[in-house]
């Protein structure tokens, strides 16, 4: 599904943000990119989603390569969910949604109403403006966008971000039913329990170069201290007679 081989990637002379990157993504696979602000995640995502153009290496999707590429055909199968909402403040949850569906095909789209009913969107809020909306609420909205075409590839940067516990439990559990059907799943976080719940192998990025890939259980084996602490609760049974 992805091919990322030698990937460099420079912001100008003095400031290379990615140092030949390699990495493969299998198809239904949910594949986490991990790590700290500034290490070069976001970078990436922009060059596999083709919005940060002018990269070093080689980097397919769907078996083509992303440079080659031109036609609307080919992004109608990615789905993105950015770390920052891109709603229009001013349009409701639909008519942002239905702004968004006009760019695909009729016979690719979800129903935009049950897509956020899904994501327990309050449908007191379905026609109010974006502007009225809390960071959780926006955060599905943005979920339901990237969702709404039936994405063969999705790209999530931070998709638990804003959101309360159950609604992060349900992001994962959405995600989960995503890989079910099929769709392939690049998670860009640095949340460290939803890579190891939802992925199924991880690449660590520091100071743009990858330090680590491989799957959750096979880096905490390596990296633990393979010690085990066990706190004892003394308890006096006392029989009844």
């Amino acid at each position: 599904m992805i091919e990322v081989k030698d990937l460099t990637f420079s912001y100008g002379k003095d400031k290379q943000a990615l140092h030949s990157l390699n990495f493969s993504v299998s198809d239904g696979e949910i594949f986490g990119f991990l790590g700290p602000n500034g290490s070069g995640k976001s970078t990436t995502q922009k060059i596999l989603t083709g919005i940060l153009k002018g990269h070093g290496g080689y980097v397919s999707l769907f078996g083509q390569e992303i440079q080659t590429v031109h036609t609307k055909e080919f992004f109608q199968k990615i789905g993105v969910l950015f770390e920052f909402p891109y709603l229009y403040s001013n349009l409701s949850a639909i008519d942002n949604l239905k702004y968004f569906s006009s760019f695909y095909p009729k016979e690719q789209l979800r129903d935009a109403e049950e897509l956020l009913d899904e994501l327990e969107f309050k449908r007191d809020f379905l026609k109010k403006p974006v502007s009225s909306y809390s960071k959780g609420m926006r955060q599905r909205v943005s979920m339901a966008r990237a969702l709404i075409s039936n994405p063969q590839l999705l790209f999530l940067d931070e998709p638990t971000s804003g959101l309360d516990p159950s609604g992060a439990v349900l992001f994962r559990n959405i995600i989960e039913e995503e890989r079910k059907k099929g769709t392939t799943v690049f998670l860009t976080t640095h949340n460290m329990v939803d890579a190891d719940l939802l992925c199924d192998r991880v690449a660590f990025i520091s100071n743009g170069a990858i330090v680590a890939l491989d799957t959750p259980k096979k880096l905490k084996e390596q990296n633990s201290s393979q010690q085990v602490i066990i706190d004892y609760l003394n308890q006096i049974a006392h029989a009844v007679q």
